[in-house]
């Protein structure tokens, strides 16, 4: 009669256990809030071109009922590599007038001849009333240049130089005077190929 009863106990205990192990197993697929990752946006697109705003102008225009403004923006755009673009915006609103000159200056980009650190040679440049003058600098010398000079020699991958603005201190000026001296660069082949001269082999005089 003693027996019975551990039997029983016996039962329910195992009754007991097997919930538990159930539960215990079935908690392992139970799922778990996965990491959150960062969203990318997908407003911008990647890109590995150096931007740079020289300059924002507002206008505002009187009308009946007060004032309407809007902006104008100058921009640079280069890839580091010789490569360089000027590019104006006008729109009612800041960023707005910022990504037109984007556009813009990205459909304008030219190729400069330009040396691995600096100029080739000395030049000028001019454009209405700004003038600018570019000389060539040794190894380690910086870029010395300030304003819209200087947005456009970073853009160009320009790294040792002088430069001395001249003339008129307009942003617009000063930028494309600096873009006309870009472009009056020439390398020593193709002076040597306008004198009828042949490139002289390494290892010998000029």
């Amino acid at each position: 009669m003693s027996t019975a009863p551990v039997a029983n106990e016996t039962e329910t205990a195992k009754d007991v256990e097997v919930p538990e192990k159930a539960f215990s197993k079935t908690s392992e697929f139970i799922p778990t809030a996965e990491p959150t990752t960062t969203r990318r946006d997908r407003t911008r697109t990647p890109s590995d071109m150096f931007e740079k705003v020289v300059f924002v102008n507002r206008c505002a225009k009187v009308v009946k009922g007060g004032r309407r403004f809007s902006f104008s923006a100058l921009l640079v755009v280069g890839d580091n590599k010789g490569k360089v673009g000027v590019g104006f915006g006008k729109a009612r609103e800041v960023a707005e007038a910022i990504r037109k000159a984007t556009e813009n200056a990205k459909k304008n980009l030219h190729s400069y001849h330009i040396g691995p650190s600096t100029i080739p040679h000395e030049v000028n440049g001019a454009f209405g009333g700004g003038k600018v003058l570019l000389r060539p600098a040794s190894l380690g010398t910086g870029l010395i240049a300030g304003g819209g000079v200087r947005a456009v020699l970073e853009a160009a991958g320009v790294k040792d130089i002088l430069a001395k603005s001249m003339g008129s201190s307009n942003p617009a000026n000063v930028v494309k005077a600096t873009v006309d001296a870009l472009s009056r660069l020439r390398t020593r082949s193709q002076i040597l190929e306008v004198r009828g001269k042949k490139k002289p082999e390494k290892g010998k005089d000029a």
